[in-house]
């Protein structure tokens, strides 16, 4: 039995995510359709307005057949290491496909590129860049040197995806469906707009019923990193050492300090500690590591140590059934750094959450859709 591979953060999930695992399923009609999918805090370091069971019963309904779980400490790093773990997931789960959203539809120019990114000549230049006081994402698309345009957010994943697909051996072809909309776009009324568009909406507290399935509508918390911002503030004046902390480098704790106590709510704190080395995701990354307490030397130390079930239908699970040998165990294991900090973050988000976020994460009865 054949499985085919998505990707996905669902923040929220909305009508592009539906054509995504429709034409995924037009591809590969007789496929079980096998969704990695990001909890509670996102690559770009955003907290997720859907939770994790929620993400998971949404996913099923509209299609998929397996969901299994990102952890939340490589969900919530930069686009490499979150593309890593997830192509181990899906190789681990003997997935033969996956198809991603491409701005440029061009899986042979992405091919292209991650080759290039992947010589020393790349990168001296991205680091010379750097050394000039270029931030990171200009760095690196001045090193690149090509005239195409794949300077977009699903094209660099799809890179990133590439890449993992190479480094770990896999033996996964990558497909490219052409994105439907803008991931800057955050002001389009389209049919189809993006997850950015929708959640920029929420927060103008416009509706958006036009844009998300009523399901999905029903679901949302319009929550932000705001609602965090007074644990923040308190982890970031009481902790005496902020640089032990994932992401905090070359002394930007002093600046955090420093800035804190100028800032009315999270939007004045990052722009008020944000450089040219330091972007607004970097940012967001940092100050949710330093909350959920995650180490620096977290990549050193953890690796997917399990495949956590969220859900399945009979379709899933049968494929689930006849899954032989796989590397990693396909359950939780409790005594890993990836479980300790998985539940670390569902607590931070359960302070702002309505759901019983503790009740589902400790349960880890997968969800089942009829």
């Amino acid at each position: 039995m054949d499985a085919v591979g998505i990707i996905c953060e669902y923040n929220p999930l909305h009508k592009g995510h539906i054509y995504h695992i429709e034409e995924t399923k037009k591809l590969f009609p007789d496929a079980t359709l096998v969704l990695v999918l990001n909890g509670y805090f996102l690559e770009r370091g955003e907290i997720s307005i859907l939770s994790k069971e929620n993400k998971t019963k949404l996913a099923l309904l509209y299609g998929v057949d397996l969901v299994v779980e990102l952890p939340f400490i490589f969900g919530s790093q930069s686009a490499d290491i979150f593309a890593d773990a997830s192509i181990k997931i899906l190789k681990y789960l003997n997935v033969k496909h996956l198809v991603f959203g491409s701005e440029s539809n061009n899986i042979e120019l992405l091919k292209k590129v991650s080759n290039i990114q992947e010589t020393k000549e790349y990168n001296d230049k991205v680091k010379k860049y750097l050394d000039k006081g270029i931030n990171y994402p200009t760095a690196l698309a001045k090193a690149l040197e090509i005239k195409e345009d794949i300077f977009k957010p699903n094209d660099l994943l799809g890179i990133s995806y590439i890449k993992a697909i190479k480094k770990n051996k896999c033996d996964i072809k990558p497909v490219t469906i052409k994105r439907t909309s803008d991931y800057h776009d955050t002001t389009s009324n389209n049919i189809i707009i993006s997850a950015s568009n929708i959640r920029n909406k929420l927060k103008l507290k416009e509706d958006i019923s036009s844009y998300v399935p009523r399901k999905v509508n029903n679901l949302i918390e319009n929550l932000s990193l705001n609602e965090l911002f007074p644990f923040i503030k308190y982890k970031i004046l009481t902790d005496n050492d902020l640089s032990r902390y994932l992401t905090v480098d070359e002394g930007i704790e002093n600046r955090l300090k420093e800035k804190i106590l100028e800032a009315n709510n999270i939007e004045d704190f990052i722009k008020l500690v944000k450089t040219k080395r330091y972007t607004y995701n970097k940012i967001t990354r940092m100050l949710i590591h330093i909350l959920v307490g995650v180490p620096k030397e977290i990549n050193k130390l953890a690796n997917i140590d399990y495949i956590k079930i969220l859900g399945f239908n009979k379709k899933g699970r049968n494929y689930l059934h006849n899954l032989k040998d796989t590397e990693v165990a396909l359950v939780p294991i409790p005594n890993t750094l990836t479980y300790k900090y998985e539940m670390l973050a569902a607590e931070v988000y359960s302070l702002v959450s309505r759901n019983k976020i503790i009740v589902f994460e400790k349960s880890n009865k997968p969800l089942f859709f009829e």
